[in-house]
């Protein structure tokens, strides 16, 4: 199998965060700040990115701003020819500040179309900052990205959160269903929407969608626990994105550590081409060969490539079978499971992570 060169690199620079989002990925034990790498050994990471072929980076978190390294950090990214898109909450992003960083584009995060919204979700308020960062994202003529995790107690104000990033001054719109790690899956009886939920939201984005087309970009990520049809990991896994992690760990998907009999390598002890052409780690489920039925025989195997490791290792224990989010799979009834508890309770307040 010829493996291609990596599109994207995810930079966690930190784990540390002013929000609290019940619907967080990063882990319950988050990366402490005496463990993350130096600026000296980030910018190591993006000349080796660079030259292993990547041509996009995320700058992100918990909350990139929070490194009083970001613009050496970011200019490290320009100086190699790096693509390079922040991905912030917006708290802290100020003219003065944006205009240090040499970044390309900017990614919002929005947890909910009014304050009170997104003060619940995020256990924060920080609305006024994120409205005065899109406005100095706009005045600095960056293209902005407004993205928003959809869950139970948002996912019913989808056409006032569009109309929200069209008042941003949006160019691209992400509406994102949750995907359960981290503390997302500690909430997922709050967070999980019903059935009725999803389907009314679809009908809102594709009206939403026609409306603004060549005007805004709306990209929308479906619930593959209710659509039956598993998402590939990141495009596939190992074959197109990598993460590295605030501590230098490097990771075929953001959540992959969390497989514990996964071997995962660090940019401190071996290069980062070598880990993404040669560990184990990276090439365990690349490719079709490692597939089980029915996904080895499946039409669909090459479109979802099998789905999510991370999820079937969640529902199962055992990270290579087919994603029980598939309606084929044979382990779908757990998530018939999950999906019937949710149309029965709403779920206990949330937790928050903390930092």
């Amino acid at each position: 199998m010829t493996i291609p060169a990596p599109l994207g690199m995810l930079a966690e620079l930190t784990h540390s965060c002013p929000l609290h989002c019940a619907y967080c990925s990063n882990p319950v034990e988050l990366v402490a700040g005496t463990d993350e790498l130096s600026t000296a050994g980030w910018v190591s990471v993006f000349a080796a990115a660079a030259a292993l072929g990547v041509a996009q980076v995320h700058l992100s978190g918990g909350e990139p701003l929070r490194r009083r390294d970001l613009p050496e950090l970011s200019a490290a990214c320009r100086e190699r020819g790096l693509y390079t898109n922040l991905i912030t909450s917006g708290v802290g992003l100020t003219g003065e500040r944006l205009a240090a960083l040499a970044v390309d584009h900017v990614q919002l995060s929005v947890q909910d179309a009014d304050p009170e919204g997104a003060a619940r979700i995020s256990a924060t308020r920080t609305w006024r900052q994120k409205l005065a960062a899109a406005r100095v994202v706009k005045e600095r003529g960056l293209p902005l990205t407004v993205n928003v995790v959809l869950h139970r107690h948002n996912v019913d104000h989808v056409e006032s959160l569009v109309a929200l990033a069209e008042r941003m001054g949006a160019d691209r719109l992400e509406l994102a269903h949750t995907q359960y790690y981290g503390w997302a899956l500690r909430n997922r009886d709050w967070l999980l929407a019903t059935a009725a939920q999803v389907r009314a939201a679809d009908a809102v984005v594709r009206a939403a969608a026609a409306r603004l087309a060549g005007r805004i970009e709306l990209a929308y990520v479906s619930p593959d626990l209710h659509t039956g049809w598993p998402k590939p990991c990141m495009d596939g896994w190992g074959r197109r994105q990598l993460t590295v992690t605030p501590s230098g760990n490097v990771l075929p998907c953001p959540v992959a550590d969390l497989l514990p009999d996964l071997t995962v390598e660090n940019v401190r002890y071996r290069p980062l081409r070598a880990i993404w052409y040669e560990s184990e780690s990276f090439n365990r489920f690349r490719g079709t060969d490692w597939m089980r039925e029915p996904c080895r025989s499946c039409p669909r195997r090459d479109v979802d490539l099998g789905g999510c490791r991370c999820q079937a290792y969640q529902f199962t224990g055992d990270a290579a079978v087919t994603d029980p989010a598939c309606r084929y799979s044979p382990h779908r009834p757990l998530v018939e499971a999950v999906l019937g508890a949710a149309e029965r309770s709403v779920g206990g307040p949330p937790g928050h992570r903390r930092r």
